[in-house]
């Protein structure tokens, strides 16, 4: 059996083409049946929207489509069986808690464009220490001073923010995690551990 998908475009008006969607297809090993769902969901479009609020517009999204899946792979059409759901989640640390916890004692200086007024960057200075910039948020940036808070005791302290599955408890198991956030390390083979300065990093 083989079901492939895209998500209603409904689903994220913003992107006016999308490859999103999902593919399952099923198996049969030694009289054991079992599906593999390969799935792709919405990212962030941007890191300011993703900001405004707890939980976010875009975990919303995400949300509805992996609802959507998990509806199709148990809906009556096929006999149930059991079933391994992996691919790009795109699943986000819940940003606003994130820079609220990192950045509890800055204070945050808002820069909207000239001709639109709109916020088109967020800067976080430390209330002392010369107001040294801890955080800079834009559409397409996170760039936060210490990355090491990512990488230290393998970023356990932020596993409270990762949120996003939670809803779906009692339908997915996840292992539990025990490595630092996986996404968005550098593209640049020299810098491995560092992260990229687009996203906030997450698992």
């Amino acid at each position: 059996m083989l079901e492939k998908e895209k998500f209603p475009q409904d689903y994220f008006p913003e992107c006016k083409w999308s490859r999103k969607g999902f593919i399952r297809t099923r198996w049969c090993i030694s009289d054991c049946a079992f599906d593999l769902v390969n799935i792709h969901l919405f990212h962030d479009a941007s890191n300011l929207v993703a900001w405004e609020t707890s939980p976010s517009i875009y975990s919303g999204i995400r949300h509805k489509a992996l609802g959507y899946v998990l509806d199709r792979i148990i809906d009556q059409r096929f006999e149930r069986v059991s079933y391994f759901i992996f691919g790009d989640f795109n699943f986000r640390l819940d940003s606003k808690s994130v820079v609220e916890t990192l950045c509890a004692k800055a204070t945050m200086q808002t820069i909207r464009a000239a001709d639109t007024n709109e916020v088109v960057k967020l800067i976080f200075r430390e209330s002392d220490n010369d107001r040294k910039v801890m955080l800079q948020l834009e559409k397409k940036l996170f760039d936060y001073f210490n990355q090491d808070v990512f990488r230290d005791n393998n970023g356990t302290a932020l596993l409270e923010f990762d949120k996003e599955l939670s809803v779906f408890k009692d339908k997915l198991y996840e292992l539990d995690i025990s490595f630092p956030p996986s996404y968005p390390y550098s593209e640049d083979c020299c810098q491995g551990m560092q992260y990229m300065n687009t996203r906030c990093p997450a698992w």
